[in-house]
């Protein structure tokens, strides 16, 4: 397939995932950018990955709303299977449960089209703390943040703001240092492991355009900047 073939095909593929934004049809559209993101990549065509992220963003925006909108959270400690019901609504999965039965049951949910969030914690630190955690492609990501006011019964603002501090801490975790291509390729390995966090998919933005920029600039010898590592800018 040609460059050109292929650019078309990633963009056909964004025109449909637009139409089911439109249409409200949210797990459709990530499937479908999700899918232009990965094409975009393996054609080293950072400008496109650019400009498929916000739609991308969009879509799981609004299917993390669909499940915030469920009232409760759910403690999920025992077996995760296939063929396990499963509800929309917020999940937090604690031990015996690990990480990787966090990720199952997230991946199934969202293979169903049921709309969930999905927080993983483990046993409380010497300290105190209370580790969260996520399996992503390149290993574990980790964060250690205050438990509940009543870990029974964790209120909806704490298990927002795992999810928040999980994605902020991934972020803090990439170095500035590497290349823009394998920052890039970084933020792709946190992202699948943490879907729903706004400030990775726009600190991936950032790091596409200074791929873009690096491969423009390679010519005429000119260095690419990195994205900013402060939060707020990568989620302003």
């Amino acid at each position: 397939m040609t460059v050109a073939s292929q650019r078309q095909k990633i963009d056909d593929l964004m025109d449909k995932a637009s139409e089911s934004l439109a249409r409200t049809a949210y797990f459709e559209a990530e499937r479908m950018a999700n899918k232009a993101l990965g094409m975009a990549r393996q054609e080293g065509d950072f400008d496109r990955m650019a400009r498929i992220i916000m739609p991308l963003l969009e879509a799981r925006r609004q299917r993390l709303q669909q499940a915030l909108e469920v009232k409760g959270i759910v403690i999920l400690d025992g077996e995760v299977t296939e063929d396990m019901k499963i509800d929309p609504g917020c999940y937090l999965v604690q031990p015996p449960l690990v990480g990787a039965d966090a990720r199952r049951f997230r991946l199934s949910a969202l293979h169903r089209e049921i709309p969930v969030a999905v927080v993983c914690r483990e046993p409380l630190t010497q300290l105190g703390l209370c580790p969260i955690v996520t399996i992503a492609p390149a290993g574990s990501i980790r964060a250690k943040i205050e438990p509940p006011k009543n870990p029974k019964r964790p209120d909806r603002a704490w298990f927002v703001m795992a999810m928040e501090e999980l994605g902020n801490f991934a972020i803090d975790s990439i170095d500035p240092e590497l290349a823009p291509d394998r920052r890039v390729d970084a933020v792709l390995s946190h992202l699948d492991g943490i879907p729903e966090h706004e400030g990775l998919h726009r600190y991936l933005e950032q790091a596409c355009r200074a791929a873009q920029e690096a491969s423009r600039a390679a010519s005429s010898g000119e260095s690419a900047s990195s994205p900013g590592r402060d939060r707020g800018e990568a989620e302003s």
